[in-house]
């Protein structure tokens, strides 16, 4: 009887136990007698459920102990003899309590290895991702020559409280599966678009024979090296070339760092100028051949952005960079600063208002250009607003000094401002960098649909996609000079007022080291322009002075420089420092005979711990900072962390920087 009444119950024992109860309730409208008698056989039931439910799980539970726990006492048990290796641990100490004769088979013939240590017999073995709740370990298990994955689930146990938390494990043994699946993933197709990116150069002056000789050599290097690869290549225009290899070769090409980039270097014109290199390579495992052409095309433009002469490789999660070495060269076109720069009056006066801002902890660069922008929108008839963190800033002069003026009324606004201002029809500009995650308001930049980028920096892997209008020129020595070039074009000499030309030539001033770094025909150009209008050299250069606390401030940092190795200099800050006496610590260092490259880590009056680095380019400190996510130019780059302590950023850089250097003495050998 009771069997009958409990398999009666068992399903949906909840919704019965309402049911009958609702009926008791029904009842007491008729006879409370009757409703009482119900209530007392309703009472009776619940409690005959509960307690055969409670014998059934301590059945079941000392089922499961006595498997786990006096399998001795069950030899013959088929769990000994289970095919696959199966193994129960302690999750809180990591040691074996029970393991099969699979396991010990699996393992070398490890035999009653109770309270070892998993880790003792599978090295370097981690069982995170059962506490995090997955049942199958996300990567395979070497064991010997073979791999596994490996199932497991947590036990709860009636010994609990002795035992602690309690998995078992299952072991399948994949190696075959593993074996092609590897092949899988090296016989996948990659997609690469070749340019000789200073092909205008390399050819400009030559006779007709001398350029088929280049274009026969250039032709013949890229034909060998997909020729060892056992890839296709084709040629699409002069300078523009397309390659189809596998994943295999991309591995070997990889792990030789590219030298084709290098090799491309001995070809050279009569004048002795070198070819230049850039490949973006799309890869994915289970990407289309279309979408790995898109990712080729993501990858070249990535790289010429760059500065060319490097290889970018776009896999569905992320870029990856390899060579950029060479100095940049100044290539830039006056054709395509003329028709960006009337596109962007265009777009302007297409909008209802337009935001300016630039990087977070502005410089006299970001609102230098960021100036020269404001009065292309006044001149295009639109109201412009500049959006800075006035209590955040290495330009406080500058800002003053524009903020006094007029016509700036009103223009200086924050974030939180400038959201509420918005509209659909607003116009963005972002100036002197890329990165949607350091841009001086990132909700703003979400908010806004339109967005211009004026960069002068390598680009880097997280950039604004959504730009109309991108003019990323690293050849150019500051976005100040950038900004410079496209007004010339669209506004009168009247229209830009004197501080404006004064704070782009601070810009100029600022990233040129006083036009002694990274300055081109077109930097002086843009200079002679703004002192032209009337741009005061002296007014520009008090910019550049600082408070006594300041100097005093750099001159300690200095003093406290160590080499961390040959060439390479590290300056740690353990005091609060303003990012300007950073920098010109940094700088002021490069001018040691010894020093090719100097880094400055110190914790800003904001909390996060910074680095900038400053070299003359037989370092590339960019290719260090972009190690641990910073970025940059060739010449002078930066990084900024908020979740790190000022040690585990000092120990970041150590490693970037030994890392780099053993790159290049690699390639020197």
């Amino acid at each position: 009887m009771d069997k009958k009444l409990t398999k009666l119950l068992e399903p949906g024992f909840k919704t019965i136990f309402a049911m009958l109860l609702l009926f008791v309730g029904v009842t007491v409208y008729f006879s409370i007698p009757v409703a009482a008698i119900e209530g007392v056989l309703v009472v009776l039931v619940y409690i005959f459920y509960k307690r055969k439910s409670r014998r059934r799980s301590d059945r079941i539970r000392k089922y499961v102990d006595t498997l786990a726990f006096q399998i001795d006492n069950a030899s013959k048990n088929t769990i000994i003899h289970f095919p696959l290796p199966m193994v129960i641990l302690r999750l809180d100490t990591g040691d074996i309590v029970w393991e099969n004769q699979s396991f010990e088979a699996m393992t070398g013939g490890y035999k009653r290895v109770f309270d070892t240590h998993i880790t003792e017999v599978i090295p370097g073995f981690d069982t995170k991702w059962i506490l995090e709740g997955k049942n199958c370990c996300p990567f395979d298990i070497q064991v010997g020559d073979r791999k596994f994955n490996v199932y497991g689930n947590i036990v709860k146990s009636a010994n609990l409280e002795k035992t602690g938390l309690l998995s078992t494990l299952f072991w399948v043994d994949v190696t075959d599966y593993a074996a092609l699946r590897e092949r899988y993933r090296r016989s996948r197709p990659v997609v690469a678009s070749i340019h000789i990116d200073n092909h205008e150069e390399l050819y400009k002056g030559l006779s007709e024979a001398e350029k088929s000789s280049i274009n026969a050599e250039i032709d013949r290097m890229l034909a060998d090296w997909l020729q060892r690869s056992g890839g296709l290549l084709r040629k699409l225009e002069r300078a523009k070339y397309l390659a189809v290899f596998e994943n295999q070769a991309l591995l070997e090409m990889t792990a030789a760092k590219f030298p084709i980039i290098e090799q491309m270097h001995e070809i050279k014109n009569s004048e002795g100028l070198s070819a230049t290199l850039s490949i973006g390579i799309g890869k994915g495992e289970d990407t289309s051949l279309d979408e790995l052409y898109d990712f080729a095309r993501l990858s070249i433009d990535m790289a010429l952005s760059r500065g060319g002469d490097q290889v970018v490789i776009k896999s569905p999660t992320a870029f990856e960079f390899y060579g950029g070495q060479s100095k940049e060269l100044e290539k830039r076109s006056k054709v395509k600063s003329r028709v960006v720069a009337n596109a962007l009056s265009q777009l302007i006066r297409d909008s209802s208002q337009v935001f300016v801002m630039g990087h977070r902890v502005s410089d006299l660069d970001s609102i230098g250009a960021a100036a020269g922008v404001v009065a292309l929108a006044r001149k295009c008839g639109r109201r412009p607003y500049l959006i800075c963190d006035r209590s955040m800033t290495a330009a406080g002069e500058l800002i003053d000094r524009l903020a006094a003026a007029s016509e700036y009324d009103e223009v200086f606004i924050t974030e939180q401002e400038a959201i509420m201002l918005a509209d659909a029809q607003s116009l963005l500009v972002v100036v002197d960098t890329s990165r949607p995650d350091i841009v001086e308001a990132p909700e703003l930049l979400e908010t806004i649909p339109k967005v211009t980028v004026i960069d002068h920096h390598r680009r880097a892997a997280s950039y604004i996609e959504t730009a109309a209008i991108n003019m990323n020129e690293p050849y150019a020595s500051s976005a100040s000079e950038l900004v410079t070039e496209l007004i010339q074009y669209v506004l009168e000499p009247q229209d830009l007022l004197k501080v404006e030309a004064e704070a782009l030539l601070a810009g100029i001033v600022l990233d040129t080291k006083s036009f002694t770094v990274k300055t081109g025909v077109r930097t002086f150009e843009a200079a002679a322009y703004l002192r032209q209008i009337g741009a005061d050299t002296v007014d520009v250069r008090k910019m550049f002075s600082g408070n006594l606390e300041g100097y005093i401030k750099r001159y300690q940092l200095i003093s406290d420089a160590r080499h961390i190795c040959p060439g390479v200099s590290l300056v740690v800050s353990r005091s609060t420092t303003p990012r300007a006496v950073a920098a010109q610590a940094a700088d002021e260092l490069i001018n040691i005979s010894d020093v090719a490259a100097s880094f400055v880590v110190f914790p800003e009056p904001g909390g996060a711990v910074c680095i900038s680095g400053r070299s003359y380019g037989k370092v590339n400190v960019q290719f260090v900072l972009e190690k641990i996510g910073g970025g940059g130019s060739m010449n002078m780059a930066g990084a900024q962390f908020a979740d790190k302590t000022l040690d585990e950023a000092v120990a970041l850089l150590q490693g970037a920087v030994e890392e780099y250097m053993n790159e290049n003495k690699k390639k020197e050998e």
